[in-house]
């Protein structure tokens, strides 16, 4: 069971991309070190949001600002002998897809924003007695962004800034009990500060001018246990420091008299809990409810979402000994949010994600 089970933990709580706090995409899980033996992975994720709001008690409506968007991750593992494991990972850990349609009277429509990520992390895993293991390693993480905003009026702002590549760590430990498919891993994820160079284009001029913006720290609490004969119950708790994350240039500074382009008033938690089972030598299934607290506090313009409440369904076929496929769709109740400044009033918003994975035992 454990073997089967494992990969559906992941792609259960982040099928087609978490909608998770922040503009967090991966759930960065380090379940790949408990897969057996040696093991590669490939795995597909997309996410469709329906995101729009109000203002004016519904006299102008923003449109759906919030378009579809894909994720991709590789990893592979190398058991290297009873004691020592060694894992490489590629993910899109944050990321960010905004359109204000235009033409719709929205005090904003026609703005856009795009962020990008790409990271590469390499750890490794050492098993100590009493089925006890630590583990930690590296992550470089790529990031870049660009806005267009429009301001009211004839007010206007861009912004393009630089791709910057900046190091992290990664640690933490597990306590596994095989017999029954147990196991509980606490992973802590560093901070990556990167300091960008950009373009900012405004009523000021066009000016060439840096900034730092923090990627923030994270802790994963992921756990497994058999509850009954081929049967799991599956889960983690994610805790982000997002009060970190602060996109703050200084022209956009000056021309809003000192706000921030992109900046959050409270950190998350993240809750997934769910239950898998194994219905025969190659079919196993799970179902994962998900959610996160609404703050009530009001948002920025470019994420005009707070917490949520998600259900997961996963299906897991071992298609050879060595070959196992796995898909998942995901519901979203995405929670309501009033935006900052100009007081839209974002309600009734969801989305729907589906995920694919290929993992594959050499």
């Amino acid at each position: 069971m454990k073997r089967v089970m494992t990969s559906m933990v992941a792609l259960a709580i982040g099928a087609g991309a978490a909608h998770a706090g922040g503009v967090e995409r991966s759930t960065q899980s380090v379940g790949i070190l408990f897969e057996q033996g040696n093991y590669g992975e490939v795995s597909f994720g997309a996410f469709n949001p329906d995101v729009s709001g109000t203002v004016g008690g519904g006299a102008l409506k923003s449109g759906d600002m919030a378009p579809g968007y894909g994720t991709l991750s590789l990893g592979y593992k190398q058991a290297l002998n009873d004691q020592w494991d060694l894992a490489v990972i590629f993910d899109q850990p944050v990321g960010a897809k905004v359109n204000y349609p235009s033409g719709t009277g929205y005090p904003i429509a026609g703005s856009t924003a795009t962020i990008k990520s790409a990271a590469i992390t390499a750890l490794a895993r050492y098993k100590m007695p009493n089925n006890i293991s630590v583990y930690g390693g590296l992550r470089s993480e790529s990031v870049s962004g660009k806005a267009s905003l429009y301001l009211g009026g004839e007010n206007y702002y861009n912004l393009d800034t630089s791709q910057e590549t900046d190091f992290g760590y990664v640690i933490g430990a597990a306590w596994e009990k095989p017999e029954i498919a147990a196991r509980v891993a606490l992973t802590y994820n560093s901070k990556i500060d990167h300091d960008f160079s950009a373009t900012e284009t405004s009523a000021m001029g066009t000016n060439n001018t840096t900034f730092e913006t923090t990627v923030p720290e994270s802790v994963n609490l992921e756990f497994q246990t058999g509850i009954m004969k081929d049967t799991l119950l599956m889960g983690s708790v994610r805790w982000v420091h997002w009060t970190q994350f602060d996109i703050t240039p200084p022209n956009y500074q000056t021309i809003t008299g000192g706000a921030s382009l992109v900046d959050y008033s409270d950190n998350t938690i993240t809750y997934n809990l769910g239950v898998g089972r194994r219905f025969n030598d190659q079919w196993s299934g799970a179902i994962m409810f998900g959610y996160e607290k609404h703050t009530g506090k009001p948002t920025g313009n470019l994420g005009p979402t707070d917490g949520f409440k998600s259900v997961s369904l996963a299906a897991s076929y071992q298609a050879t000994q060595n070959i196992k496929v796995t898909g998942g769709v995901r519901y979203v109740d995405i929670g309501d949010a009033t935006t900052s400044t100009i007081g839209g009033d974002f309600s009734g918003n969801d989305g729907w994600g589906a995920g694919l994975r290929v993992g594959i035992n050499f």
